[in-house]
């Protein structure tokens, strides 16, 4: 059965099968323990933060008899949808595929357990109208202080390495906008002097995303905002992002919407009874 929210103290239970889609989230109270996370050993503390997704991928787990720890694991498309595309939370959750352990100050540890906490004592009201808009509002709440957290580590450390620096100018690039009008991973790896293959394989290995994925995350929101703004006909949207077809834009629209256009801009009609 598919879980969409899980609270749980048991740390041996953390990388179990049927959290495989979702975004883990754990704290260490006390003690000391270890796990296997893309090869690398991990050893975490009181006041380590752990944010994996995907957890099964983790291994080995080992733990000091007085090791405490709490964690919350959500489905990983529900949160990525609570935040736009183009944040934070990319660059973050690359760098987190690198080293998901974050060292946390004693108010940020306080911060992040009153969320996990808020987040237990609501997550089982699947009886309210809007239980996905409320657990959508405490999960963001807890996000953000996991990006405070992760973005004053990321200010005082340093990524001089040749992968490191091809991910990050990726990024950099797809955060002007250029995906608008460039999708294709030949583009991007011209403009990196690098070759198609080795930007591909760089990006999976560092983020466990492929390029193309990447590309998309920040071409979806633009493609929302044209859809929108009712002045643009579907043509005029197809050339501004520079489709070669209608029939090409309307089959990008359906594997990435879920709708054709027409019956997207439908949906965000007003329903009248």
């Amino acid at each position: 059965m598919k879980i969409d929210f899980q609270y749980s103290t048991d740390f041996y239970g953390m990388n179990s099968a049927e959290l495989s889609h979702t975004c883990m989230h754990l704290i260490c109270l006390a003690g000391e323990g270890s796990f296997v996370f893309n090869e690398h050993c991990y050893h975490i503390v009181k006041n380590d933060l752990v944010v994996i997704p995907m957890p099964n991928r983790v291994r080995n787990l080992a733990a000091h008899a007085d090791l405490q720890v709490e964690w919350f694991a959500a489905d990983y498309k529900f949160l990525q949808n609570l935040l736009p595309s183009n944040n934070y939370s990319i660059g973050g959750s690359i760098s987190l595929n690198q080293d998901p352990v974050i060292r946390l100050t004693d108010e940020q540890f306080r911060h992040l357990l009153d969320d996990f906490h808020r987040l237990r004592d609501r997550m089982d009201a699947n009886h309210l109208q809007f239980y996905r808009e409320l657990m959508g509002s405490l999960c963001q709440t807890m996000m953000y202080d996991i990006f405070e957290a992760h973005a004053q580590r990321e200010s005082t450390g340093s990524h001089t390495d040749r992968t490191a620096y091809i991910v990050k100018q990726l990024m950099t690039l797809l955060g002007t906008g250029i995906s608008r009008t460039e999708r294709d991973v030949s583009y991007y790896a011209e403009r990196l002097n690098v070759s198609p293959k080795y930007l591909s394989t760089t990006i999976k290995r560092v983020t466990g995303h492929s390029v193309t994925s990447y590309i998309d995350r920040h071409t979806i929101p633009i493609l929302k905002d044209y859809l929108n703004d009712e002045r643009l006909s579907l043509t005029q949207i197809a050339e501004l992002m520079n489709f070669t077809s209608l029939s090409y834009f309307s089959r990008y629209c359906a594997k990435h919407l879920g709708l054709s256009p027409s019956d997207y801009r439908h949906s965000l009609q007003p329903k009248f009874d």
